[in-house]
C-alpha cells in the first residue's frame, strides 16, 4: 500500500487548515454567535462544511464508508484540489490520455504544473506500452484517466487502467463522470486495494443536477483528510447539499431517466447511420455521442441557426460533433434539422 503522506506537498502536510467554530461544535441546536452571522432569515447560517448528513446518504447509496468521501464543488474543484495537494508547481508534472476532458490541462495550466498528453488509439483506447515508460519519471505525480471518456464516449479497458494503478507510485484519478450511462463496473470498490487511488463521481450528469455543482471523490480516508485540509471551509453551499440529498431520496426515478437517456441514445445513432452527412458514429457509453460528418463547422452553424447546440469538436477530434441526448422531442427535432442539411 502506498504511504499517501509521502506523495502530499510538503507544506500541505504541514499546513495548518482554517478552523470554524462549527469545526469544535458538532451539534445542531444550540446559540449561534461564532461566525458573525446575522441572526435573522432562513439562509442566515453557514452550511455544515463537511456535509456530513449528504454523505451518510451518498454512502448508503454508493457503498462507501462516509470517511472515504470527499464533496467538492463540482469535480473541477476536486481536479484542482488534486494539483495543489500533489504537485509542486514549476517542477512536477501529471499525464492524462487525449482527446479528453479539458479542464486537466487548464487545471495543470493554472497550477504551474506540466501536463504529458498520451494520444489515445484510432479507437480512443489507452496504449498500455505507450505509458509505461513514463510511469518511471520521478517528477510524475498525477495521472487523470477519463472512463467514459468525454468527448469520445468510450470507457477505458479496466486491465490497462489496473496496471497503471498498480505500476505507479503516484496518484491516480479515474474520472467517472459517465459511469452510470455505461453499465461498466465502478473503481470505487477498489479504494481498498489501491491506497493511490481515487475515483470521482458527479451529481451532474446521471443525477441532473448541474446546477447544483456537487462532485464526488472516493479514496483513502487519509487522503480525504489532505483535501479537507485545503478546500475552502464552506465549500458546498446548504442549498445545494439539501438538492442532492432530495436527489437520492429518487433514484428510482433517476434509473428509470438513465434508461430513457440510454435508449434515446441507441435510437439516435441508428437514425443517424442513415444520413448521407454522418461519416462515423462512434460507440459510446456516455450520455452523448461523438460523430464524424462531412463537415463538422458547416453542421455545428446550421444547427445554431436552428437553435439547436450541439459541441464542436473539429479542432480536437477532426471532422466531429458531440451531441448530448435530450429528451424524445429534442432529439426528434435534432434529426429533422440535420435531415433538412445538404452537403
Amino acid at each position: 500500500m502506498t504511504d499517501i503522506s509521502k506523495l502530499v506537498r510538503e507544506n500541505v502536510r504541514n499546513l495548518t487548515p482554517f478552523s470554524s467554530a462549527r469545526d469544535e461544535f458538532g451539534g445542531k441546536e444550540g446559540i449561534f454567535m461564532d461566525a458573525n452571522e446575522n441572526p435573522y432569515g432562513s439562509l442566515n447560517r453557514y452550511p455544515d462544511p463537511y456535509q456530513r448528513e449528504l454523505k451518510a446518504a451518498i454512502s448508503k447509496i454508493k457503498g462507501v464508508p462516509e470517511e472515504n468521501i470527499f464533496l467538492g464543488n463540482g469535480s473541477d474543484e476536486i481536479i484542482d484540489l488534486c494539483f495543489r495537494i500533489f504537485c509542486n508547481p514549476g517542477s512536477d508534472k501529471a499525464l492524462t490520455f487525449t482527446p479528453t476532458y479539458g479542464m486537466y490541462e487548464v487545471s495543470a495550466s493554472i497550477n504551474d504544473v506540466t501536463l504529458i498528453k498520451i494520444p489515445l488509439s484510432d479507437e480512443f483506447q489507452i496504449d498500455g506500452k505507450s505509458v509505461q515508460s513514463k510511469l518511471k519519471d520521478p517528477a510524475l505525480k498525477l495521472i487523470f484517466i477519463c472512463s467514459p471518456n468525454n468527448p469520445t464516449g468510450n470507457s477505458m479497458p479496466r486491465h490497462e487502467i489496473e496496471s497503471i494503478i498498480s505500476g505507479f507510485k503516484g496518484i491516480v484519478v479515474i474520472d467517472e463522470a459517465y459511469i452510470d450511462f455505461s453499465g461498466q463496473p465502478s473503481f470505487k470498490t477498489m479504494i481498498n486495494r489501491y491506497s493511490n487511488l481515487i475515483v470521482m463521481q458527479t451529481f451532474s450528469k446521471a443525477m441532473g443536477l448541474a446546477a447544483a455543482r456537487i462532485g464526488m471523490a472516493f479514496m483513502e480516508a487519509s487522503a480525504v483528510g489532505y483535501f479537507n485540509k485545503m478546500k475552502p471551509p464552506y465549500n458546498i453551499s446548504t442549498i445545494n447539499q439539501k438538492a442532492a440529498l432530495e436527489s437520492l431520496t429518487r433514484i428510482d426515478l433517476q434509473k428509470k431517466r438513465i434508461r430513457r437517456i440510454i435508449t434515446e441514445r441507441e435510437r439516435i445513432t441508428g437514425s443517424l447511420k442513415k444520413m448521407s452527412i454522418i461519416e462515423k458514429i462512434f460507440p459510446s457509453d456516455s450520455n452523448f455521442l461523438l460523430v464524424k460528418t462531412r463537415n463538422a463547422d458547416l453542421i455545428y452553424s446550421e444547427l445554431i441557426d436552428n437553435k439547436i447546440i450541439v459541441r464542436n469538436r473539429n479542432k480536437i477530434v477532426p471532422g466531429c460533433i458531440r451531441i448530448t441526448v435530450g429528451t424524445k422531442r429534442e432529439n426528434n427535432k435534432l434529426l429533422g434539422t440535420l435531415r433538412r442539411i445538404m452537403l
